[in-house]
């Protein structure tokens, strides 16, 4: 799977990975317990989630889209670049071999390749046929070397220095090779891997990287300079640092023309200034992390649709275990279990969904097949201070004049809490924290980042709050957050039970209740542990100007940009 932070955001953040997971109608429900909700646009999404909101387009117009990120990373296939923000600015660039749509199905990419086929189940082989019209806008074919380079700085072996944000699937794949004149790629697997639909989304130009050096200097290369490259609808024309991405129609496009002309990533990094955007007409659509203030002001706009209900990205608390202080479990289990989730549901997210529960999974959120509760138990998230003291007593630890000294005779000194910029929801959930772990005599400092890849990369937080965005895939992309072996294991934890019991579910194809089976016990594990706190499965929020069709909610960490290529102005005289 892949999954994104949603820093944004693979796995905000919300981030990317890849995941595969049997999910049931109610993985997209709403904020209320009948459903979710809508204005009359978006009425038709709960039943036709991949229609609703359609209607014929005209030729022509801009549409300006709030990205609530700047962009700090244009290589999204890095753990710094993996963030939804980032996603979704390109996703009209760069092309993926398969898509994710509001449905939860995965949907072959029609306009890239003819077709894609298991040819072979031992060893496992992909073979994919690109269509022979495709080719990148400075006129070079997208061929096998494109799937070759975007393998290479994956697997982990041609390329160990590249701060991949995902090797799941490309380090299973044994090679890669083209024929056909390139426009046939073969993928022959060492062994098997369940999520194969979750790779090469998306992927990058080779032959534009082969003119920057080594993989390990075109990685960086992709990563820090704009994209003049494209093989979708759109292209960048331009970049302007903290305002916008503006995106023109690629001259090159071989697919349905693109209905609007422009398409503006308006990068507005504080909820406050969301609203009075839309009714200056600054923006026309938004989907940021709601808030109460912001939904109930978004609803009093006459000129535009909105849609409020379930998404696949779950908020969470997560410790760095390279703080010292941090690496002891005792410590850790007693702030978890002084946190109340309940407390912090309502007094954020449960002002506009009252029906929002705390979660108990890492990996799968409620109406999943595969959910289990596996932190209840833990009494990790009550709010219980006096266990939380006695877990740090029965360890040796005192509590002296409102100081937390271990049994070694040391301070522990304040905790850095880190969060998005403008964030108003985590902001609080921040300050929440730090109010509920203050008895056990620890401070904590929250402290806000615009760059929250970088700080997640650089591991530059003690605690941090942001969220993964799950895709319709879930099984490889568990072990993508949590093997100790992966770069987007940000907060360094490691237990070589979870890791053996991740790796064979990793291999687990056709038998996804097994897969399941043992991500939740390496879950279990974790939980135990006390290294990430999950809180509540996050609403999505959509609000799209009335005169704009072919823009519906999607849950997947693809999101609303997914079809891209289709927005447009409607047509009124349809």
């Amino acid at each position: 799977m892949q999954m994104h932070p949603r820093r944004r955001g693979l796995i905000g953040l919300a981030m990317a990975s890849a995941l595969t997971m049997v999910i049931t109608s109610c993985a997209s429900g709403g904020g209320k317990t009948d459903g979710p909700e809508s204005s009359v646009g978006f009425a038709e999404c709960a039943g036709k989630p991949n229609d609703c909101n359609g209607g014929k387009t005209k030729q022509g117009g801009t549409i300006t889209y709030a990205l609530g990120k700047d962009i700090k990373a244009w290589n999204t296939l890095s753990s710094a670049g993996n963030t939804v923000e980032y996603q979704h600015a390109l996703f009209g660039v760069v092309p993926r071999a398969h898509h994710y749509y509001p449905d939860l199905s995965v949907q072959v990419n029609k306009d890239l390749l003819d077709s894609v086929e298991i040819t072979s189940k031992d060893p496992m082989t992909v073979v994919y046929k690109i269509k022979k019209e495709a080719v990148w806008n400075d006129g070079t074919p997208v061929s096998a070397e494109d799937f070759i380079y975007t393998w290479q700085v994956q697997n982990s072996r041609d390329c160990p220095t590249c701060k991949a944000a995902t090797t799941s699937g490309f380090k299973q794949a044994n090679s890669v090779t083209g024929s056909d004149g390139g426009k046939t790629v073969t993928v022959v697997f060492s062994e098997p891997f369940p999520d194969w639909q979750a790779m090469f989304v998306p992927i990058y130009p080779g032959h534009i990287a082969k003119q920057h050096g080594s993989l390990a200097d075109s990685f960086t290369w992709l990563e820090q300079n704009v994209p003049t490259y494209s093989a979708g609808p759109y292209k960048v024309e331009k970049y302007e640092p903290n305002f916008a991405v503006t995106l023109v129609r690629n001259e090159k496009w071989w697919g349905k023309p693109a209905p609007l002309d422009k398409v503006v990533f308006r990068i507005i990094t504080k909820d406050s200034e969301l609203v009075p955007a839309m009714r200056n007409r600054e923006v026309n659509a938004i989907a940021p992390i709601p808030t109460p203030d912001l939904v109930t002001q978004v609803k009093q706009i006459s000129e535009a649709h909105w849609y409020l209900g379930k998404s696949l990205s779950w908020e969470h608390f997560d410790l760095n275990l390279k703080n010292p202080f941090l690496a002891d479990k005792a410590l850790r289990q007693a702030l978890f279990t002084a946190i109340d989730r309940k407390q912090i549901i309502a007094k954020t997210v449960g002002q506009y969904a009252p029906d929002t529960a705390p979660i108990g999974n890492h990996n799968f959120v409620p109406g999943m097949k595969a959910y289990q509760d596996l932190i209840t138990k833990t009494g990790q998230g009550t709010g219980d201070v006096e266990k939380a003291k006695k877990i740090l007593t029965d360890a040796g630890y005192k509590i002296e004049n409102g100081k937390l000294i271990t049994p070694k005779g040391e301070t522990v000194p304040p905790l850095r809490m880190r969060h998005t910029t403008g964030n108003q929801l985590r902001k609080d959930s921040c300050e929440l924290f730090a109010n509920m772990v203050k008895p056990l005599g620890i401070e904590v400092q929250v402290v806000q980042t615009d760059d929250l890849g970088g700080t997640l990369t650089a591991g530059d937080f003690d605690v941090i709050i942001y969220a993964w965005v799950l895709t319709p895939l879930r099984i490889g992309g568990a072990r993508q957050l949590w093997h100790s072996t992966s770069s987007s294991n940000y907060g360094k934890w490691v237990n070589t039970e979870s890791d053996r019991l991740l790796d064979e579910a990793a291999r687990t194809v056709g038998d996804d209740t097994k897969a399941h089976d043992l991500i939740n016990r390496a879950n279990d594990l974790m939980a135990q542990d006390a290294y990430v706190l999950p809180l509540f499965q996050r609403e999505s929020f959509l609000s799209v100007s009335k005169q704009y069709t072919n823009l519906r909610p999607n849950p997947t960490n693809h999101g609303t940009v997914y079809n891209v290529g289709a927005w447009g102005l409607l047509d009124q005289a349809q």
